[in-house]
């Protein structure tokens, strides 16, 4: 019964360190995207052509 509570905790453990990592990861990378919709979007706005009023 003891080594079955060493493996559980073992477990939880290795998957607690995964996960931290995963969302570093994760987060990181929503930054990016992030960053990169707005750099789009104001690429966008800058190249667009001003209408012309007749």
């Amino acid at each position: 019964m003891k080594r079955l509570l060493y493996i559980i905790i073992v477990l939880f453990l290795i998957l607690w360190v995964l996960g931290r990592f995963i969302w570093e990861i994760t987060s990181a990378l929503i930054h990016l995207l992030l960053i990169g919709a707005l750099v789009f979007a104001l690429v966008s706005l800058i190249k667009k052509k001003p209408s012309s009023d007749k």
